[in-house]
């Protein structure tokens, strides 16, 4: 057998080198690059594979681990899992930081690849720098943490494993059943050594997406339940998006007559004003979704994976309504009790089809109603007005609803957030991206945004990460190229947790757009927090004073921050402002920054759903006891399991 010496850091850059996906005949390269901060852990292994080998790689310089971790999750979902990046720290708290993405990549079903150094597996200078020592064993070392959030972990500690080790991973990130974060530890002195590589092993590998079709008994199972009912519902869910069943899905629709409403992931697989569309469903849903869903008899759900979110925790569907589940995952097939159909979208949706030929639904009218209401209330949240008067009240009216008034005061600004969010959906081309993940925003956006083209909504809502925004926009530019517009919507929460892959944006010259919503505050918990009959504590952005952070709102100029970096920064505190301003920012080629000052209070409300949060039982407070009592009330509608 013909053989290679390489050092197992130059064998696993080979490798990745080599690996190719195949979807419908269409074969491309599936590693791109890889985004690295390199350090003691891995700077002279995988660091110098990567210049000795790494020919056909793209290579980004992270600034912080999680952020190019999670610009990676964004790329790899934006190319519909077709393609991804590596990424690789050193050990210790560079590796630590990757936990997170790799929660947020496993929890959304996106392949992300991880390569963490490791301590050292001959154990010889232990305790090494940034080991943290257990006394009851010393085989673990930070990287034993990615366990709980990878789909397939393990550790190199000798060379010839990384061959078994690297067709486990691959196996896992390119199946769409069961992908997401992949770990592979590597220590330190195990990146450097050498062993006889089989030259088989680097040959072109081709990995090809394979599309399950439905057993016929399931179909016909799904078939009967469906003719029988009189009004069901379809949920479009990411996994559509991801079998590039946007067409299929749009057929079985209109071919049934069988109105849908969309998760998170799922939005954009359809134009939003679709005849059979009614918007996204759920605790951040809309009310069209929410009337239609409530009185629905039967629920097709279509790569969906039913998060509390999508169900109001198990509420939001009436007793007696069925489920059929089309999913690639036999475990998400099965969730609600569900007639499962363990198959591929794109394959099973036109075989269900075929069986339902002639059937439609009993609705008449209300599918058109619920829309047209829905639409109204659209129409008055893109043009909310503040007015600095005893009578005006936010959206959000609760014991804290004074904050709009204040802030308004502090700040000298009066600008509603559904206000900024419906301007800047309709200046948006149809094809640039919108991306987000946590706060308020994405309830906001399930709701208000209107999608005009495929696959132009990019939400990370299954690990609801904050700081995924600014990386995340950074991997859709790189996914989607500089001829489209990106533009993340973060609130100052997220921001301030996480931005330090727009100074990776201005080193790449790769334009990105940030709308930083700035309520100062977690405005989304605040609402939370205070509606559920609890004082405010530590989710509001403000100045210290004698009875705690309750003195004026922090005036920060987030704009200048950006400017710092080299961006181009807009302060916007009028609509007129921010018209101007992104009229301009089209002028740029670096990347921007609107800091636009938005009035906390201002959300939408919550359309007829319920999530279920930990309300407390026993409390002095009156608005607590009022809240567990409506926390009982709901719960003995919602179904068990």
């Amino acid at each position: 057998m013909d053989t290679i010496r390489l050092t197992m850091a130059q064998a696993l850059v080979r490798f990745l080198e080599n690996q190719y996906l195949d979807v419908d005949g269409q074969e491309n390269r599936f590693v791109r690059g890889v985004f690295m901060i390199p350090g003691h852990g891995n700077v002279v292994g995988l660091g110098q594979a990567l210049s000795q080998e790494g020919h056909h790689l793209e290579i980004y310089q992270g600034k912080n681990e999680q952020g190019m971790a999670q610009a990676a999750v964004a790329f790899a979902k934006q190319m519909k899992r077709k393609q991804i990046f590596a990424v690789t720290s050193s050990v210790g708290p560079g590796a630590a930081n990757m936990v997170t993405a790799c929660g947020t990549a496993t929890s959304n079903n996106i392949p992300l690849l991880v390569l963490p150094g490791d301590t050292y597996a001959c154990r010889q200078p232990d305790p090494v720098l940034q080991q943290v020592e257990q006394i009851h064993s010393l085989s673990i070392s930070t990287n034993d943490a990615f366990k709980a959030v990878c789909r397939y972990w393990d550790r190199i500690v000798r060379p010839e494993q990384l061959m078994s080790a690297c067709i486990s991973a691959f196996r896992t990130l390119t199946d769409p059943a069961n992908t997401g974060a992949v770990c592979l530890a590597m220590p330190q002195d195990v990146e450097g050594e050498a062993y006889d590589y089989p030259v088989t092993f680097f040959r072109k590998r081709v990995w090809r997406l394979e599309r399950r079709p439905a057993e016929e008994a399931a179909l016909k199972e799904a078939a009967a339940a469906i003719k029988a009912a009189k009004k069901p519902l379809l949920i479009c869910g990411g996994g559509v998006r991801y079998a590039e069943a946007h067409d299929e899905f749009r057929h079985f629709a209109e071919a049934t007559g069988i109105p849908f409403a969309d998760t998170q992931a799922g939005k954009s697989t359809l134009e939003w004003d679709h005849p059979l569309a009614l918007g996204g469903v759920g605790v951040t849903g809309c009310s069209a979704a929410n009337e239609i869903a409530r009185e629905a008899d039967l629920v097709i759900g279509v790569g969906t994976r039913y998060t509390d979110f999508t169900t109001a925790s198990k509420w939001l569907f009436q007793d007696g309504c069925q489920f059929v589940n089309i999913n690639v995952s036999a475990f998400q097939s099965l969730k609600m009790e569900a007639i499962p159909v363990v198959a591929d979208a794109k394959i099973a949706l036109p075989q269900l089809e075929k069986l339902l030929e002639g059937y439609k639904p009993a609705y008449t009218h209300e599918i058109s109603d619920a829309q047209a209401r829905w639409r109204e209330e659209l129409k008055r949240l893109d043009n909310l007005v503040f007015a600095d008067r005893p009578d005006w009240t936010p959206i959000i009216n609760d014991a804290n609803a004074d904050s709009a008034k204040r802030f308004a005061k502090d700040l000298n600004a009066g600008l509603c957030q559904t206000t900024v969010l419906g301007a800047l959906n309709a200046w948006m081309a149809d094809t640039d991206v919108a991306i987000g993940a946590a706060g308020s925003l994405p309830g906001d956006m399930q709701r208000m945004w209107r999608p005009r083209a495929q696959d132009t909504y990019n939400m990370e809502y299954g690990y609801s990460t904050m700081g995924y925004e600014v990386a995340g926009a950074l991997g859709v530019k790189l996914a989607i190229g500089d001829q489209r517009e990106v533009y993340a919507f973060c609130g100052d929460g997220s921001f301030n947790m996480l931005h330090s892959e727009l100074i990776t944006a201005v080193q790449e010259h790769k334009k990105i757009n940030v709308c930083l919503f700035d309520n100062a505050s977690f405005g989304c918990i605040n609402n939370l927090q205070v509606g559920h009959g609890n004082v405010t504590l530590c989710t509001e952005l403000r100045s210290r004073t004698q009875e705690g952070l309750s003195g004026s709102f922090l005036d920060i100029d987030y704009a200048k921050i950006a400017e710092a970096y080299g961006c181009k920064g807009y302060r916007v505190r009028t609509l007129e402002e921010l018209q101007a301003a992104f009229a301009d920012a089209k002028k740029q080629t670096v990347p921007v920054l609107f800091d636009i000052k938005v009035l906390p209070k201002t959300m939408t409300d919550g359309y007829g759903a319920w999530w279920r949060v930990g309300d407390t039982e026993v409390s002095q407070r009156a608005e607590n006891t009022a809240a567990y009592q409506d926390h009982l009330a709901h719960l003995k509608d919602a179904r068990k399991y």
